[in-house]
């Protein structure tokens, strides 16, 4: 049991970092995205490539690549203002090359994505309670470390879950409107955050089993101490 209790702070850092970079995904880390969308639009004489990358807290516009008559032109990637609850805009529907993209997904929904970083603060608060565990007490147990980092490390657990859950709906709802309404010139990849918070998930419920054996054994070593005792007193 104490192999399992030392592993819980490792799984509880490990959920806290991927996290951390689900929270600071795109328009902060461009890299790590929620989905990305990417446009091929061509017509006579003239084409445009371009893909858009969706986080957290916003989007981050790759460079477009343009083609007007055989002359390549190429504009530089940008990122919207971080900010809770974005909606697409004009720049989303220009990159695409589609009208009516405003649509796809509402402020509210975004709005959901506020659940990673509230996970993400409870996740590295379990995992500070936990490092206690890792410090036995006078009868060689860490009992209250163990029941303090099994309830915040639950409500952890439960708000990523959801996170995830949301993550998903977000990207499902968006996938689907764009199969209803826009062309196959636009395509929708999942992202690597999707992962990351399924990974953090993971984590972060392993982890509660390692508190649990943490709270098991503190029981059997009150139950061997006793016996101990019983044992001279009965020699006595």
């Amino acid at each position: 049991m104490a192999f399992f209790t030392n592993l819980a702070p490792f799984f509880l850092f490990s959920a806290f970092v991927l996290l951390l970079l689900v929270t600071l995904s795109a328009p902060i880390i461009d890299p790590i995205y929620l989905f990305r969308l990417l446009a091929d639009v061509g017509g006579t004489g003239a084409g445009a490539r371009g893909s858009i990358q969706f986080g957290v807290f916003g989007y981050c516009v790759s460079a477009i690549e343009t083609s007007i008559l055989g002359v390549d032109n190429t504009r530089d990637a940008r990122c919207s203002s971080p900010r809770l609850g974005y909606r697409f805009d004009s720049t989303v529907a220009r990159v695409l090359g589609v009208s009516g993209v405003t649509d796809l997904i509402s402020r509210t929904l975004t709005a959901l994505l506020v659940l990673n970083p509230i996970a993400t603060g409870l996740t590295f608060l379990a995992f500070l309670t936990s490092l206690f565990m890792l410090r036995k007490g006078a009868n060689g147990t860490a009992r209250l470390p163990s029941f303090l980092t099994l309830g915040v490390g639950f409500l952890a657990a439960l708000i990523t879950t959801v996170a995830f859950i949301a993550n998903i709906v977000i990207v499902a709802v968006v996938r689907n409107r764009i199969r209803n309404d826009l062309d196959d010139s636009i395509d929708l990849r999942w992202g690597n955050a999707v992962w990351m918070t399924l990974g953090a998930t993971v984590a972060l419920w392993l982890s509660l089993v390692g508190a649990l054996c943490g709270i098991c054994a503190c029981g059997r070593r009150r139950r061997s101490d006793y016996a101990v005792r019983k044992g001279h007193t009965a020699t006595y």
